[in-house]
């Protein structure tokens, strides 16, 4: 058994730092996403300028890997297209089934690799935002 934690301090910083502005005003797209397996829910709302995203506000209830990576998407996500969103959520469910590497800044969440049941509340932040962007036609 391993003694190694498994929410890290690294972990609940990001999850305590998601920002408190959790809507926008004129919101291009939005869409919430709920995980069937733990029940958590993000809201996600965008905001698009020349095709990439340009402002992000998420409302996550979800476990603190689910915010972790909320966090982490959420600075990752800044001027990018919707093309790459997808591609970082299939290198991201790649590298938690064990190939590949993950998102830059993703790997702080390694702890939670091997905890499979944790696997939705860390992609559910990249379903929620996908879908945002699919609201707003991008």
């Amino acid at each position: 058994m391993s003694s190694e934690p498994v929410y890290t301090l690294e972990v609940l910083r990001l999850a305590a730092s998601l920002p408190l502005e959790t809507s926008l005003s004129d919101a291009h797209g939005r869409a919430e996403k709920r995980s069937t397996t733990c029940g958590s829910v993000i809201t996600t709302e965008v905001r698009l300028d020349d095709g990439r995203l340009v402002q992000v506000a998420q409302q996550v209830q979800a476990c603190a890997f689910g915010q972790a990576s909320a966090a982490l998407l959420q600075q990752f996500a800044a001027h990018r297209s919707p093309v790459e969103i997808v591609a970082a959520r299939v290198a991201m469910r790649s590298w938690l089934a064990g190939s590949g590497e993950p998102p830059a800044g993703f790997e702080v969440l390694a702890p939670a690799r091997a905890k499979t049941g944790r696997h939705g509340a860390m992609l559910l932040p990249f379903d929620a935002l996908i879908a945002a962007l699919r609201d707003a036609g991008a």
